[in-house]
């Protein structure tokens, strides 16, 4: 299959190319920045870059470029409006013209997240999962991949092209931006818990969902580790999260120590993965048992943490960039 996989130089990109190329897919890849994996430069709001994509010949899209969180200090809205909502548009209509018949979109939790959610001001943990709502993302980013996800939806119902949307939790390899209390490994590693996944595990997802999307007509996903945590415990877990830890993992105390990292003393929200491992037939392969046994046997941990990452569009090694 020939696959157009836009975002090809970011993150999940040179994970994704390669492991497409692995399964015998010819890919051709898309973004604004050069990189290893990209053949064509330029932004998903032009439509002549998407038909120039579209003339090699692609069968079917995997859309993971965007502009994300954290590019909200760096660009405007309509900068966000430009890439994630009408690049988005581009690309499904351009498939739909093509005879596509799969269209895999990355989406984000993040979508999720309102503002009452992320002040996590309850007595319980909040469990999200693809029936939460109603939604009321609390920045351009949400909204705008919010709006995308709807042109997605729309797309399948109208126009017959099968469309999966996959909401990823957190996978990037750079510190956080805005939780400082921890360092970076410590953090990430606690997310597995309730809002991480590898971005191998990302990669693996897509395949996963580009495989079944003719299948499923419309899907849309959570993707994450799976948790540990029943919806039962949600109540401790926000009152004493470090004892419910306790009970599924008795040494994962012991194990912090010794490496000088704290478990969370309160989990506020758990990102609920299970629809994917019934209906996409896709399961993370590393989770904060995968953590656990790592610190166990004195393995390097078993996802990326690198405090250096700079996205490449954002690198200024002279590819071309969004409006500012």
């Amino acid at each position: 299959m020939h696959v157009l996989l836009t975002g090809s130089s970011g993150w999940l990109g040179r994970f994704l190319a390669p492991r497409l190329r692995a399964l015998g897919h010819r890919v051709t890849g898309l973004d604004v920045a050069p990189g290893p994996d990209t053949d064509l430069i330029g932004s998903v709001a032009d439509r002549s870059i998407v038909s120039r994509a579209f003339d090699r010949g692609c069968e079917a899209v995997i859309h993971a470029g965007a502009l994300h969180k954290p590019d909200i200090a760096r660009y405007s809205a309509q900068a966000f409006v430009d890439c994630n909502v009408t690049g988005t548009l581009n690309l499904l209509e351009a498939a739909v013209a093509a005879g596509n018949d799969r269209f895999v979109f990355t989406s984000t939790t993040s979508l999720m997240i309102s503002q009452v959610i992320r002040d996590e001001a309850g007595d319980a943990a909040i469990w999200l999962d693809e029936t939460s709502g109603p939604l009321a993302p609390r920045n351009i980013y949400g909204v705008t991949k919010l709006a995308a996800e709807g042109l997605c939806r729309l797309t399948a119902a109208e126009r017959g092209l099968a469309c999966v949307v996959l909401r990823t939790s957190r996978f990037f390899p750079e510190e956080d931006d805005t939780h400082r209390e921890l360092s970076g490994e410590n953090l990430k590693a606690n997310e597995f818990l309730n809002r991480r996944l590898t971005v191998e595990d990302a990669a693996e997802a897509h395949v996963a969902a580009l495989m079944r999307a003719p299948a499923l007509g419309f899907g849309l996903f959570i993707l994450s580790a799976p948790t540990p945590f029943d919806r039962a415990e949600a109540r401790t877990l926000k009152e004493d999260a470090t004892a419910v830890i306790a009970r599924h993992f008795p040494d994962a105390a012991e194990l912090y120590a010794r490496r000088g990292w704290t478990l969370p003393a309160s989990i506020g929200r758990v990102y609920d993965s299970r629809l994917a491992e019934t209906a996409l037939g896709f399961r993370c392969q590393t989770g904060f048992t995968e953590i656990l046994d790592a610190l166990r046997d004195g393995r390097p941990l078993p996802f990326a943490h690198d405090p250096a990452y700079v996205s490449p569009k954002e690198s200024g090694y002279g590819g071309p960039v969004f409006g500012p």
